[in-house]
């Protein structure tokens, strides 16, 4: 199991009380969606539910709903009905697709996830072959860059130039759009308490306790800083 996986699965229970950001992500990405009836519907990287929920909140209909995650943890928390279907499988398996119960979809969303992608060429060609359209939102390198360059370490995810340049291989005519968000703390502590059980961390330990310490001690903001991309890509 992958340390993304093993961290969101151990925070699962947790994590609705500690995404904030990605929950306004979320509402945020729906929005754009045509409010309109799709026969199938797959949201990548579905976690518990929060593009579905929003999905249901603003009215676009549906007949299928297939919310595809790698945490079963996540999965239990997920909005369930007669025409939604659960499935658990991992994005950066090669095959996935045969993991999913249609060939096709009329439409993919995914919100806070595609950045966990270890191979995008891989992922995103799969998701291309399943549907022509896709609605993404996908965190970028620059999130928590005061955080990153105050620690002298670099990102674990992508920057925005590198998933532009990905995703129009497979989307070419992909629409762009950077969104900033800021979230504020009462503390550091509070601030690296919330890093940890979001499951942003992807449970990378690239810091000892002592570095830990020291960062919690120079960081210069009392907030973290958030950069997505949001995808509206139609191939015709």
């Amino acid at each position: 199991m992958s340390t993304v996986i093993k961290e969101f699965s151990r925070f699962a229970h947790q994590y609705d009380k500690h995404n904030e950001i990605q929950a306004r992500v979320a509402k945020r990405l729906v929005e754009k969606v045509p409010k309109k009836h799709y026969s199938s519907i797959l949201d990548m990287g579905s976690g518990s539910g929060e593009v579905c929920k929003n999905v249901m909140h603003q009215g676009i209909s549906f007949d299928l709903f297939s919310a595809f995650d790698s945490s079963e943890n996540m999965l239990s928390l997920h909005p369930q009905n007669k025409n939604i279907k659960k499935i658990c499988g991992n994005f950066n398996n090669e095959g996935f697709s045969t993991l999913l119960d249609q060939k096709t979809y009329d439409l993919i969303l995914s919100s806070s996830a595609l950045q966990w992608s270890e191979n995008l060429d891989l992922t995103l060609s799969c998701m291309s072959a399943l549907s022509k359209r896709l609605y993404a939102a996908i965190f970028t390198s620059n999130t928590f860059k005061t955080l990153h360059e105050t620690a002298n370490i670099d990102s674990p995810i992508y920057n925005a130039e590198e998933l532009e340049r990905s995703i129009l291989k497979y989307y070419p005519n992909a629409h762009f759009e950077l969104h900033r968000y800021t979230l504020y703390f009462d503390s550091t502590r509070e601030m690296f308490r919330y890093i940890k059980k979001s499951g942003v961390s992807s449970g990378e330990k690239k810091l000892s306790f002592k570095e830990t310490k020291r960062l919690m001690e120079k960081y210069p903001l009392d907030y973290l800083e958030f950069e997505v991309l949001f995808v509206e890509a139609k191939n015709v």
